[in-house]
């Protein structure tokens, strides 16, 4: 005689787990064993297909979850298993009762995964005690957050309180931390509100997370407002709390609030870190107020905050912007100094200055440096390189870095041939725009809004309006619908093409769809009808952009400017004929806003009237030379021979294609004096860099007979148009 029990199959087993009444140990014949078996079958044929079955079999077991639970997997794993809420509440509520939440969570995950959404209302229903039900729909809530799946979570969290069901509150952050980082901003202050309404104490975390969402959503005050409240509530800010709003405060612009609150920070005796600076450091930078960037550094140093690589890419980042790369270059040694390692946005930055600089030379030894360190290029790097190409002319070095992209990777993005197509507009060749454009299609990469607004463009400059607005119907059909810089674009391209009608009939179209024009529209129109003669309806353009509370881009002062330019032609119709103050008014105000076309259109006026300048000559000089406009230069010095450049005492920044835009240039370097000596003595050796990194050394006697002007009245470091090999090149001038 033996156990039929221990002979059994797998089948037989799982019967004895489940019926143990009727399937103890027994001393039973071989039919009885057989007749076992075929009930068993039957049995679980029925909970497979019947989820009611399930259910019941379920309750039957429900003092040995863990046999439940094999049951339920095994069910489960059947092709023919019908899936109902009931079935995963009733085994959800067997585990949790019995305090085994790993596996609950597991039949959770698997029910999230099957879509079974309806078991948050059984288990919210009362399947079982409210303690439970607040277990298992925390556990539901905790799955959805990690998830991501903001909608199930509020939903979820909304039928718990509605339920009386208050969720732990280390759930309600993460739905909170969910709802920041999708920037629902308003659900944010939504879900705190029902948290505290409802009785849920808010931790610390609660309120840092609430107040990282209104920083972030630019609600730098509303934050700063909640900082009593949490304090009421018993929650002591920490050094998380203020590195949030300082770095909000950062963002907008409030730096000296910003640093109010570091300076509370240190009398509570909190913390101060990198992540504490930073945000303040990128704020004075980004205004250009770079010493008092680096006197934070200092501060940040004193205080006992070590400076990582951010802070150094940050400080770096500030001084590019501004133009003084070769400062951020010292603090690449600097960073090796202090143990940190460049990373490779430090070296993007610096690729970024020294291509806005024009110094491409530079920028591609930087560039295989980095990989000499073991770096590798991110799309980024190529296509601030793509760009610095396109912006000085070179569009074939610019191309051929794009193949090396596709043959080698990364792979270009849509940016990368966005650039591409700007670039070959900017220089008249649409047929390769369009080349471009259909490559990146072929390439199966989606054109986004700007790509194609670049196209359009591109077409309102260079080909037919019409296929300009076939563009715009595609990027509606795309899902992009035009938008005010779409429409700006249009607006702008139609005006200069002395189209405007249609251009009047878009700016009603924009109206109607609910979009504000703004300076740029303004702008456009204004600028329209003074070309066309049309003063009186331009000046009403104008009043009507400064009754809403619009000015141009460089707000007031741009706004008077405009208003002047009014008035003056204003006088002319009126008969009043301006004299020298009248034009040193009007220069001086187009010099400030680096309109020197403009500036120089009248200084010539003022010439041909034969009104002298006065004072005018060294401030219109200065900013001819500033803003890089030689041939300006060229025409002032031939009217004004004893003007010295050297008396301006200024770094010269040009590039080639602003010299001389239509001629085929390559472009140079970057000028930056490396000396303030005013004079070249004739035994000095200047060095010529050109882009592809020849050197060829001249001598300053030579030099002289090249240049159209005393090479004694150039300012070291300035440019010098060359004739080399029938090609002028803007070279970069260093003295050994």
């Amino acid at each position: 005689m033996t156990l039929y029990l221990r002979a059994s199959t797998p089948l037989t087993l799982k019967a004895r787990f489940l019926f143990p009444c009727s399937f103890s140990f027994s001393f039973c014949t071989y039919d009885a064993v057989e007749d076992n078996k075929k009930r068993s079958v039957v049995l679980f044929g029925a909970a497979v297909a019947e989820p009611e079955f399930l259910v019941r079999v379920l309750n039957t077991v429900r003092h040995r979850p863990r046999a439940a639970l094999r049951f339920f997997r095994w069910a489960e794993a059947q092709t023919s298993f019908k899936r109902s809420e009931l079935a995963y509440a009733v085994i959800l509520e067997i585990l949790a009762r019995n305090g085994l939440m790993r596996s609950a969570y597991w039949v959770m995950e698997k029910a999230v995964s099957v879509k079974m959404d309806g078991v948050a209302d059984v288990l919210a229903n009362g399947v079982s005690s409210s303690e439970v039900s607040v277990k298992l729909l925390d556990l539901l809530l905790w799955i959805y957050a990690k998830r991501s799946m903001r909608e199930k979570c509020l939903l979820v969290l909304y039928k718990m309180v509605s339920k009386g069901l208050l969720p732990d509150v280390k759930n309600c952050n993460r739905v909170l931390r969910l709802l920041r980082d999708r920037d629902s901003g308003n659900v944010v202050r939504e879900v705190y509100n029902v948290m505290v309404g409802c009785g849920i104490r808010p931790t610390t975390v609660t309120y840092n997370t609430v107040l990282d969402s209104f920083c972030k959503r630019g609600e730098v005050q509303q934050a700063l407002q909640l900082l009593p409240q949490m304090r009421r509530m018993g929650c002591c800010p920490n050094d998380v709390t203020y590195n949030v709003l300082v770095n909000g405060l950062s963002h907008k612009g409030e730096l000296e609030q910003a640093r109010e609150l570091i300076q509370e920070m240190l009398g509570l005796g909190l913390e101060v870190s990198a992540y504490t600076y930073d945000p303040l450091i990128r704020g004075y930078c980004e205004k250009g107020l770079l010493d008092e960037a680096s006197r934070l550094g200092e501060e940040m140093l004193s205080r006992g905050a070590l400076p990582t690589a951010a802070t150094y890419n940050t400080i770096m980042y500030g001084l590019c912007k501004w133009g003084r790369v070769s400062d951020a270059r010292l603090l690449l040694a600097v960073m090796v100094d202090k143990n940190l390692v460049p990373d490779l946005v430090s070296y993007n930055t610096l690729i970024y200055g020294y291509c806005g600089l024009g110094n491409l030379g530079e920028a591609f030894l930087l560039f295989v440096e980095l990989r000499y360190r073991g770096l590798v290029p991110s799309v980024v790097t190529y296509n601030t390189l793509i760009d610095g190409l396109c912006r000085f002319g070179d569009l074939d070095v610019a191309r051929r870095l794009k193949d090396e992209m596709i043959e080698h990777g990364p792979s270009p993005d849509v940016f990368t041939f966005t650039i591409l197509v700007r670039g070959v507009c900017k220089m008249g060749n649409l047929p390769m725009a369009k080349e471009l454009f259909d490559e990146m299609l072929r390439r199966g990469l989606r054109p986004d809004r700007y790509a194609y607004i670049t196209r359009i463009v591109g077409e309102l400059k260079l080909g037919d309006p019409s296929k300009a607005f076939g563009m715009q119907e595609e990027m509606l059909a795309k899902g992009f619908p035009p938008d005010l810089i779409t429409y700006n674009v249009f607006i702008d391209g139609l005006h200069k093409l002395g189209n405007l009608k249609v251009a009047s009939e878009l700016v009603k179209k924009m109206l109607y769809n609910g979009l504000v024009p703004d300076h740029v529209t303004y702008t456009s129109i204004i600028h329209a009808h003074l070309v066309a003669g049309h003063l009186r309806k331009a000046r009403v353009v104008f009043y009507e952009m400064l009754s809403k509370g619009i000015f141009p881009s460089v707000v007031t002062y741009t706004g008077r400017l405009e208003l002047a330019i009014l008035h003056f032609f204003e006088m002319h119709e009126k008969g009043v004929y301006p004299n020298v103050i009248t034009y040193n008014a009007l220069i001086n105000g187009l010099c400030k806003v680096r309109k020197m076309d403009q500036a120089y259109k009248f200084f010539a006026e003022m010439q041909a009237k034969g009104i002298s300048p006065n004072n005018l000559k060294m401030h219109m000089v200065s900013l001819i030379i500033k803003m890089g406009r030689l041939q300006l230069f060229t025409c002032f010095h031939t009217i004004y021979p004893e003007t010295r450049i050297s008396q301006c005492g200024l770094k010269i920044f040009v590039s080639c294609r602003d010299l001389h835009p239509e001629s085929d240039t390559q472009p140079g370097a970057t000028a930056h004096a490396n000396t303030s000596c005013h004079c070249l003595p004739l035994s000095a050796t200047i060095r010529l860099t050109t882009l592809g990194g020849i050197i060829s050394v001249w001598n300053v006697s030579w030099l002289r007979k090249q240049v159209g002007y005393c090479m004694n009245e150039v300012s070291a470091g300035c440019f010098c148009t060359l004739s080399m090999t029938g090609v002028e090149k803007i070279c970069k001038l260093r003295f050994n």
